[in-house]
């Protein structure tokens, strides 16, 4: 006599529970703060060309004393306050001045009047500087006119380019452009490593190599390709690379301090507080208050001034530009080795590596023995 045996029934199936639906005041909490960071991104980055304008310009003059107070009556009559004459001896020290960035062009009276402007610089400064050629220009026509000459006989004033862009980017729209890929990929590369790399020291390695073959390769497009960056090409690629590493590294280190959110907070320094003040675009004078000098020690504003200081400037002393962005990559190391050292008690992992490394070690164990 044969048994059979029967199969338990499967326990009953409940019915899946409906989502719950985001409450109401949730829903326009949301809406109302997406609003509110447009509002936040359309500020940050209309401010500066809204409020922009010049103020304050260096700009060198060789001339007799005398005639440095009426040429300053006369600047001020068409833009006041936007240029200040710094006294130079001789059209020689105008343009070492001019090279050397200590000014923005300068002007050269006597009897041959030049007004000297530097593209490199700035084309906004050697447009301004080029209206004050005109300015200058109309000024000694009344002078002959007064002195009952004709308004022919008063003196050229020539306009020269004594620091003048590349050939290949004539009006400087390659190198201006140049500065944002050093701002966007820097946060790409350090939030993509803070996302996918685990471990302090892990992490600074890969902020490592990632700036410094992002640099070889930004170098690489903007200067060997577009002709944008001049100078020496090894020095190029070491500024575009700690460029890139003082926006990756402070990125890293804030997530090694605060998580998750760290990467919001290294965003938004970035981009919505130091990118409009970096002065990338428009010289730093332009800015309001003191907002152009405070830019030149975030990342953007380093990175931009040293790329144009060695590509154009090799007189310029670039040695604040790379402090600033040596000491945004050190900050950034220096969070990530004291922010997993305070949640791990080590150097590496912290306890989100911990985890993952512990997993990885049972995973292995869990392989079957390759047969000998």
């Amino acid at each position: 006599m044969s048994s059979t045996t029967v199969a338990p029934a499967a326990p009953p199936t409940s019915p899946p529970r409906p989502v719950p639906r985001t409450p109401w005041g949730r829903v326009v909490a949301v809406a109302l703060g997406v609003a509110a960071v447009v509002g936040v991104l359309v500020l940050a980055f209309s401010w500066p060309a809204v409020t922009a304008e010049p103020k304050d310009l260096p700009v060198a003059v060789a001339s007799p004393e005398q005639a440095v107070a009426g040429l300053g009556a006369t600047l001020d009559e068409a833009q006041p306050g936007a240029l200040d004459l710094v006294p130079v001896a001789d059209r020689d020290a105008a343009v070492a001045a001019v090279e050397s960035r200590d000014v923005y062009g300068a002007i050269v009276l006597g009897e041959t009047p030049e007004v000297l402007t530097a593209s490199a610089a700035s084309t906004v400064t050697s447009q301004l500087l080029t209206a004050a050629a005109g300015q200058l220009q109309d000024g000694l026509a009344q002078q002959a006119l007064a002195s009952g000459a004709d308004a022919s006989a008063a003196p050229t004033v020539a306009v020269t380019d004594v620091v003048p862009l590349s050939a290949d980017d004539p009006r400087g729209a390659g190198l201006t452009a140049a500065m944002f890929p050093l701002l966007l990929g820097g946060m790409i590369g350090g939030i993509a490593i803070s996302l996918l790399v685990v471990g302090a020291v892990r992490r600074v390695l890969a902020v490592s190599v990632y700036a410094a073959a992002g640099g070889v390769v930004l170098v690489a497009v903007l200067q060997s390709w577009f002709g944008a960056l001049q100078g020496d090409w090894w020095t190029n690629a070491g500024a575009a690379a700690l460029a890139l590493a003082a926006v990756a590294a402070p990125i890293t280190g804030f997530v090694a301090l605060l998580g998750r959110a760290g990467i919001a907070l290294g965003a938004v320094t970035m981009m919505l507080v130091a990118n409009p003040i970096s002065g990338a675009t428009m010289p730093p004078e332009f800015l309001p208050w003191h907002w152009g000098a405070i830019g030149q020690w975030f990342p953007p504003g380093a990175g931009a001034t040293l790329l144009r200081d060695l590509s154009y400037f090799p007189a310029a002393d670039a040695g604040r530009a790379w402090l600033a962005l040596g000491l945004w990559a050190g900050a950034g190391v220096v969070m990530s080795l004291v922010g997993h050292l305070r949640t791990a008690g080590g150097l590496e992992p912290d306890a989100e590596a911990a985890r993952d490394e512990a997993l990885e070690r049972a995973a292995q164990l869990a392989e079957p023995a390759p047969q000998g």
